[in-house]
């Protein structure tokens, strides 16, 4: 019951507007550091207000992190409690981790015995969930990508190869590298692929303690790339969606799409 929760959770987000919708997002305690020994703690949860725990936590089963040299790395110390999930990561390699909770869920509507009925669940579950006999089927799916970047000691790219399924975002400017009064540039792939001419919204954390949400709206080009510039130092998000045919439940005619970034900006 759970899961079907955050799948419908999931599935507003992509579909309805930011400013509306609840965000859902992973957030780490700090992006950069030094040293030799270096731990993170990340919170994972969807929420009204940004970085700010008042809805529910997100399931760390999806949890994927690769390591600097492109290996998974192990999350220890996972935790769900009322409002967020928590994990804490040693960083035992310098370099950047890619840090990313990957959801993949189904949505499932039929007619029964003259009745309506709702499905949500993970795609190795329809077979089972939806009887043979269903009228007017109608299934579809979702595939969200919620990431951020944490470098030790000297940055790497290794970790951020493209995945080629779904949206991602490769950083032209790396994700850690992003201070106040510069411009930093990223580009957005759908499958591998450029994805040219999608709205992509920015947004700095701490929406509850403003009166406007002070949203950015940028566009990707012909090679998918867009850029932002920072005139304010903190955590931000960084927030797409899409849709596409390329479903992996032969039921299914259409997949949503979404992805989002937490950021960090130091001062200049």
């Amino acid at each position: 019951m759970f899961f079907r929760f955050v799948a419908a959770t999931l599935l507003c987000a992509i579909l309805a507007n930011t400013g509306f919708a609840h965000k859902l997002w992973i957030l780490p305690s700090q992006t950069q550091f030094s040293g030799k020994d270096a731990w993170v703690t990340v919170d994972a949860c969807a929420s009204n207000d940004l970085f700010y725990f008042n809805h529910i936590p997100l399931p760390l089963q999806f949890l994927n992190i690769v390591a600097p040299d492109g290996s998974p790395a192990k999350a220890v110390n996972k935790s769900m409690g009322k409002y967020r999930s928590v994990f804490d990561l040693e960083l035992t390699q310098d370099g950047t981790y890619r840090v990313a909770l990957n959801t993949r869920f189904v949505f499932a509507s039929w007619n029964q015995d003259g009745k309506k009925k709702f499905w949500r669940g993970l795609p190795d579950q329809i077979a089972d969930a939806v009887p043979a006999d269903a009228e007017d089927l109608n299934v579809s799916e979702s595939l969200g990508r919620l990431e951020t970047f944490v470098t030790k000691n000297s940055p790497s790219t290794d970790a951020i190869k493209p995945i080629d399924d779904g949206l991602e975002m490769i950083p032209v400017t790396h994700p850690n590298d992003l201070y106040v009064g510069e411009k930093a540039t990223f580009r957005m792939l759908l499958n591998g692929k450029p994805h040219a001419g999608v709205d992509v919204f920015v947004v700095r954390g701490g929406t509850r303690y403003r009166n406007s949400l002070e949203e950015k709206k940028v566009t990707t080009n012909s090679q998918g790339e867009f850029s932002v510039s920072w005139d304010k130092p903190g955590m931000y998000w960084l927030s797409t969606s899409a849709q596409d045919s390329k479903t992996s439940v032969p039921q299914a005619k259409t997949r949503y799409l979404v992805y989002s970034a937490t950021l960090e900006v130091l001062p200049e």
